[in-house]
C-alpha cells in the first residue's frame, strides 16, 4: 500500500471505552485524557455521551466534560445521542458531531435499547431533522454487523440494510461495529461489499472488538477493500459483556503498529499515545491491552 495513502482513527476509549469499565472516573479526569488524545495526534474524539446515568452511569457529567474542552478547529469532539433530548443536551453543552446507533439485529435491538430496529430508525428521524437545521454532523454506528450475543450471525444484507436507512437519513458515515468480536476477515470483506452496493465506500468505517483476536486481521481485510476509517480504543479501554475476561475495543497502539508497517499515513504519535494509555490505566487500576504497548513499555524496563 502507498504512504501517500491515509487513514483517519476515531479513538473512542474515552466514551465506549469506559462505559465498558467498572471504575466511574470523575469529568475532570475524563478531560484531561482527552486533552492527552489530542495532544497525541488524534483528531476525531468521542468525548462523551448524553444518555440517562441510571443506565450508563460512566457517563455521567458529560456535559461538564464538554464545556471544559478547548474549542480545537483541528479536532472534533463528538458525543453518542439515543434521541432528541440527547442531541438538546449535547449541542447545549457545546457539541458539533454526534453519533446515533443501531442495530443489525432484531433480538439485540430489543434487549438493548428496548424496541425493534424500524422503531429506532423511526427515533432518529427526529434527531437528524434537528441536527440538520442546527449544523450538527451526525455519525451513525450499526452494531452487531458481524454476529449477535443472542442469535447467532448476521447477514450482510442485513447489515447492509440498516446502514442504508441511516445514510440516506443523513449520517455522513457508517461505523460497522463488530460488537462481540466474532467477525473474521473473510466475513469482513464479505460485509464490506454488501454495504458498498449502497453506500460509498468512503462513507463507511470499521468498528472491531478483539475478542477474538481477530481486529487487526479484519482492519487489514478492510483496508483491501477501500476503507480509510476505524474506530479504536487507547490501551483496548473497555470490555465486552457477552464476553467475560476478553478485551473488548482494538487498542488504537496496535492499529498505528499496523499502519505503520503498511507505509499509511496516520498523524498519531505512538509513543505519545503509549504514554496516554498509562495515565489512564493507573486512573483504573488495570493493566494495558494493547500488545504493542506491553511490547515496548517492557523494552523500557
Amino acid at each position: 500500500m502507498s504512504s501517500t495513502q491515509h487513514v483517519r482513527l476515531v479513538e473512542v476509549g474515552a466514551r465506549d471505552g469506559l462505559q465498558n469499565e467498572h471504575l466511574i472516573l470523575d469529568p475532570g479526569v475524563r478531560v484531561q485524557l482527552l486533552e492527552r488524545l489530542a495532544r497525541a495526534g488524534l483528531r476525531t474524539i468521542e468525548a462523551g455521551a448524553f444518555v440517562s446515568p441510571r443506565w450508563v452511569p460512566q457517563m455521567a457529567g458529560s456535559d461538564e466534560v464538554f464545556k471544559a474542552l478547548p474549542v480545537r478547529a483541528d479536532v472534533t469532539w463528538t458525543a453518542l445521542v439515543p434521541n432528541i433530548q440527547g442531541l438538546e443536551a449535547a449541542m447545549t453543552a457545546g457539541c458539533r458531531e454526534v453519533a446515533v446507533f443501531a442495530a443489525a439485529s432484531e433480538a439485540f435491538s430489543q434487549k438493548n435499547i428496548n424496541c425493534s430496529i424500524a422503531q429506532s430508525l423511526q427515533r432518529f428521524e427526529a434527531v437528524m431533522v434537528r441536527a440538520r437545521e442546527a449544523g450538527v454532523r451526525v455519525r451513525g454506528y450499526v452494531s452487531c454487523v458481524m454476529g449477535c450475543p443472542f442469535t447467532g450471525s448476521v447477514k450482510p444484507e442485513a447489515v447492509a440494510a440498516v446502514s442504508a436507512s441511516l445514510y440516506k437519513m443523513g449520517c455522513y458515515e457508517i461505523s460497522l461495529g463488530d460488537t462481540i468480536g466474532t467477525g473474521t476477515p473473510a466475513a469482513t470483506k464479505a460485509l464490506i461489499e454488501a454495504c458498498r452496493q449502497v453506500i460509498p465506500v468512503n462513507a463507511l468505517a470499521g468498528h472491531f472488538h478483539d475478542t477474538y483476536g481477530m481486529a487487526i486481521a479484519n482492519i487489514c481485510a478492510a483496508l483491501e477493500t477501500g476503507v480509510r476509517v476505524f474506530d479504536s480504543s487507547v490501551a483496548g479501554l473497555g470490555g465486552c459483556p457477552y464476553s467475560p475476561g476478553a478485551t473488548g475495543n482494538v487498542a488504537t497502539e496496535d492499529v498505528l503498529y499496523l499502519l505503520d508497517g503498511l507505509g499509511i499515513e496516520h498523524g498519531v504519535d505512538l509513543d505519545g499515545l503509549i504514554e496516554t494509555g498509562e495515565f489512564i490505566n493507573a486512573h483504573l487500576g488495570r493493566e494495558t491491552a494493547s500488545k504493542v504497548a506491553r511490547a515496548l513499555l517492557a523494552k523500557q524496563q
